[in-house]
């Protein structure tokens, strides 16, 4: 079957000749065909960039979450099937928790707890040059009240006295320790002893007021960067 290509584009060419100030009905074949196609490619383009853009956007974000909500109900479920081993473990943890709080004095008992820290030191025959209390610093469920202290004595009785401390029944801990020698192989001993105590209901109203006071400061800090 022989095509004669020149005919052809000059009967197309033709079918484009003429075309101003005829309605589009009245065009021929190839110039409505053609601006058939233009028409529906525009349509096209504009439909997906005012519509159906947004939603593929919003196709995505709901295969996030739902990809999201999945993990969660895996978490879950995970939960749900471990709940006894995870109802143990809590008892557990109250039950060391409960232990450490006993080792805390209340208010009333810190007297008491800063005479057995200056007897364990005269007992091991040490010297106490500074035996201060200093101020007391609330913390979020505690308080801690630091002293400050400095004592003379041989190095095994300053030792006997560091594990004395440990042992004591209430929580001390020896902080920033400084081990300076003297004549005669005495030795002097600078550190902060720290101690901890409960809060009792209106210290403890107050380190609450001061924390919610502290996450808002915070959260507000966060929000005008």
């Amino acid at each position: 079957m022989n095509i004669d290509l020149k005919q052809l584009s000059a009967t197309l060419r033709a079918q484009f000749q003429g075309l101003a100030g005829r309605p589009p009905g009245q065009w021929p074949l190839a110039p409505r065909i053609l601006c058939g196609i233009g028409v529906t490619a525009a349509v096209t383009v504009a439909g997906y960039f005012t519509y159906w853009s947004g939603q593929f956007e919003e196709q995505d974000a709901l295969v996030v979450q739902e990809a999201k909500l999945k993990d969660e109900f895996r978490d879950k479920m995970a939960q749900a099937i471990n709940l006894d081993a995870l109802k143990a473990q809590r008892a557990q943890v109250d039950q060391y928790v409960e232990r450490l709080q006993k080792q805390l004095p209340s208010k009333a008992e810190m007297a008491a707890l800063l005479s057995d820290i200056n007897q364990a030191g005269l007992g091991r025959g040490l010297q106490f040059e500074l035996f201060k209390p200093g101020q007391v610093v609330l913390r979020d469920y505690y308080a801690e009240l630091p002293i400050d202290i400095k004592v003379t004595g041989s190095y095994h009785d300053i030792g006997a006295f560091a594990g004395d401390m440990a042992n004591l029944p209430r929580i001390v801990t020896l902080n920033n320790m400084s081990l300076n020698a003297g004549k005669d192989g005495v030795l002097t001993l600078d550190a902060v002893a720290k101690t901890f105590r409960y809060l009792d209901p209106d210290e403890a109203a107050a380190a609450r007021k001061l924390k919610a006071e502290r996450d808002k400061k915070a959260k507000e800090k966060g929000g005008a960067k």
